[in-house]
């Protein structure tokens, strides 16, 4: 994989892993077009995926510290820690079922993705399944799109919509089943607003994508030591990319247009589906 291949594919997985559209469809249907394509496992997704993260945690980065500043012991909150100031005291309970319902949801995704790790490995070499996970993925976003009552915020959230959530991520890991795409759309769903259901999505996204790179790790040894610079150019590119494609979607999502997203993902599933059975 050359240098431009790495940049290329990085900016593919900055567009798509935090729009609805599933990056890992789109990762599979480019990786198949370059013919010189080859990763240990799918190790350079996860890397990608790690660029993708930098960006939700900066993007996200208030949230992250309260729920953290929520965590601390009493004592240590009273101490004046400049990234704290703004966080009043009766946002603390609210914090901490926030944290609750993150670390619900990640047992479930976790659990499923260690459980069906080879499975999910496999499929990702089929061109066919990714498509038909795309169709998938435009219909549920084609109909969360039409649910216009849902308006409960993260404080009337319930362990039963974290449960429901996290389940959805876990079978999310097949390609072409957008993991931002589908978690958004069974948060509304459940009655949560778009804007909560999207800060919901990106926040259990974070242990997901450091558990997937925990997983992936042990295959670093079979790196190409001249494929490290696109390894890295992917991660750098997939990042500056993801933080300008997340202000776009929060955008989107103000204007409830995520039907758009759920068009594309037919298109784009039907042509590869007619691509593959014609060539």
């Amino acid at each position: 994989m050359s240098l431009w291949e790495g940049i290329l594919l990085g900016i593919i997985q900055g567009l798509t892993e935090l729009l609805p559209v599933s990056s890992s469809g789109h990762l599979v249907i480019a990786q198949s077009l370059l013919p010189n394509f080859h990763q240990p496992g799918v190790l350079f997704d996860v890397m990608l995926h790690l660029g993708t993260l930098s960006a939700v945690i900066f993007f996200l980065r208030r949230d992250i510290l309260d729920i953290l500043k929520a965590l601390l012991p009493p004592w240590r909150r009273q101490q004046p820690l400049s990234l704290f100031e703004h966080m009043d005291e009766s946002m603390i309970p609210g914090r901490r079922r926030l944290a609750a319902h993150i670390l619900t949801a990640t047992v479930i995704t976790g659990m499923i993705g260690l459980s069906f790790q080879d499975q999910v490995h496999a499929l990702f070499q089929s061109v066919e399944i990714t498509a038909v996970g795309l169709l998938v993925t435009g219909v549920l976003l084609f109909f969360a799109d039409r649910i216009r009552d849902a308006n409960r915020t993260g404080e009337e959230m319930t362990f039963a919509d974290s449960m429901v959530i996290g389940l959805v991520q876990g079978i999310a890991i097949m390609p072409g089943i957008s993991r931002s795409g589908s978690t958004i759309a069974f948060g509304i769903f459940r009655g949560l607003s778009g804007e909560t259901a999207a800060r919901f999505s990106f926040l259990i996204s974070i242990p997901a994508i450091l558990g997937a790179a925990i997983l992936e790790g042990r295959h670093l040894t079979g790196v190409n030591g001249s494929e490290i610079p696109a390894y890295v150019a992917g991660m750098a590119a997939a990042a500056v990319v993801g933080f300008l494609t997340l202000k776009f979607l929060f955008l989107m999502i103000r204007k409830r247009d995520l039907r758009f997203f759920g068009y594309y993902c037919w298109v784009l599933g039907a042509l590869t589906l007619a691509v593959r059975t014609l060539f």
